[in-house]
């Protein structure tokens, strides 16, 4: 279905339960329409790039605590990637400018994410210890 047709059925004047109706008939045929095997490959699977990867079978995850390890020791492998690119690119190995620039963006990026996750959990411990028992 196409953003026209959609439009059309949200134009129509039927009233909200033609709305409704119409909205259940889009939901069960995009459900017919795509086969199990597709929706597979769709849905996304966590891998070892992601911080909040999830652990793999018979591991125990360790909580909250190794998920911010995870994230900083990740942190720390982007920021010395992309300073043995830099020293890579200035020592004349074959190291690309473009894959120097992509390293170093990536790692101020994922440091700049891992300040404000910092920051947002300093306000949420602020705001606990705020709270009158």
């Amino acid at each position: 279905m196409d953003a026209l047709s959609a439009l059309k059925l949200m134009a129509a004047p039927t009233g909200g339960a033609g709305l409704v109706n119409s909205a259940q008939q889009m939901a069960a045929s995009a459900a017919k329409s795509i086969p199990a095997a597709e929706l597979q490959q769709i849905t996304p699977t966590p891998n070892s790039d992601t911080p909040l990867a999830a652990a793999a079978p018979g591991q125990s995850t360790g909580g909250f605590e190794s998920l911010l390890g995870n994230f900083v020791s990740d942190v720390s492998q982007k920021q010395a990637a992309a300073t043995d690119a830099v020293t890579g690119l200035l020592s004349g190995k074959n190291v690309s400018l473009h894959q120097a620039m992509i390293s170093m963006e990536e790692a101020n990026v994922s440091f700049q994410m891992m300040v404000e996750v910092r920051n947002k959990l300093l306000d949420s411990y602020q705001e606990l210890m705020r709270m009158q028992i």
